[in-house]
C-alpha cells in the first residue's frame, strides 16, 4: 500500500473477470485508494474454497485496513470469507447486487442440470447454506439497482420487482448493514455507474451513504 492510501480490494460475481471491475477501481483510485480487483474461479470452486482463496490473499497482502468491495456473488464471497475469518484486518464492505437473502433466478436456472452447472458451485452452495448473519466491527453498505433489464428476466420467469434485473431489492436486504440504498441501475450497469462509485467511495470514507448528494 502507497503511503497513507486506504486498501480496497474488488471482487466480481458469476461468470467474469476482475477486469470488469475495472471502471470501479479506476474511480476509486483517482479518489485517493489504493484500489486492486481480485479475479477467482466463480464457476469451478466452491464459494467456502474461494472464500477461503480470498482470505489468503487478504493476508499476503499485510495491510493494517482493507476494505471490501464486491458486486452479486463476489459480495457472498466477501462476506463468506469475513465469517470464516473475522480476525481479518478492519475495513468497510460494499455490496453491489448482491442477493444475500436469496436468488430467484438462480433458483430458477437451477431447477435442470444445464442451468445448475451454468450456475456453478458457488451460488449453488449459498443458496443452499445457512446465512451468515453477523459481522463484528464491519460497517457494511449495500447498494440495490431498480432497473429491471437483464438476464434474471429471460431465465426467471416473474422475477419479483423492483429489481435490477437479475436480483430483486428484497434479497439484498442484509440486517448487519448499517446503511443501504436503491439505486437506478442494472445488475451489470452499476459497475459503469459514476453515480454507483461515488456512493461507494462515500461509504468507505464515511461509513454512510451521501444522502445529501441528491443521487438516491
Amino acid at each position: 500500500m502507497a503511503g497513507s492510501r486506504e486498501l480496497v480490494v474488488l471482487v466480481h460475481g458469476l461468470w467474469v473477470h476482475g477486469l470488469l471491475m475495472e471502471l470501479q477501481r479506476r474511480y476509486l483510485a483517482r479518489a485517493g485508494f489504493d484500489a486492486v480487483s481480485y479475479s477467482y474461479p466463480s464457476m469451478r470452486l466452491t464459494l467456502t474454497e474461494n472464500a477461503d482463496r480470498l482470505a489468503r490473499f487478504a493476508r499476503s497482502l499485510a495491510a493494517p485496513c482493507i476494505h471490501w468491495v464486491g458486486h452479486s456473488l463476489g459480495g457472498l464471497v466477501i462476506l463468506r470469507m469475513l465469517e470464516r475469518e473475522p480476525a481479518l484486518p478492519p475495513g468497510c464492505v460494499v455490496l453491489l447486487g448482491v442477493p444475500y437473502r436469496d436468488s430467484y433466478a438462480g433458483r430458477a436456472l437451477a431447477r435442470n442440470v444445464f442451468g445448475a452447472r451454468a450456475l456453478g458451485r458457488s451460488i449453488r452452495e449459498w443458496l443452499d447454506s445457512k446465512k451468515p448473519a453477523q459481522f463484528p466491527g464491519r460497517k457494511i453498505g449495500v447498494i440495490a439497482g431498480s432497473i429491471g433489464v437483464g438476464l434474471g428476466r429471460v431465465v426467471a420467469r416473474g422475477l419479483p420487482a423492483p429489481n435490477d434485473g437479475v436480483v430483486t431489492v428484497a434479497e439484498t436486504e442484509l440486517e448487519a448493514a448499517c446503511d443501504r440504498i436503491v439505486l437506478p441501475v442494472n445488475h451489470t450497469g452499476m459497475l459503469l455507474s459514476r453515480r454507483v462509485a461515488r456512493q461507494t467511495e462515500a461509504f468507505l470514507r464515511d461509513g454512510r451513504f451521501d444522502c445529501a448528494s441528491g443521487e438516491i
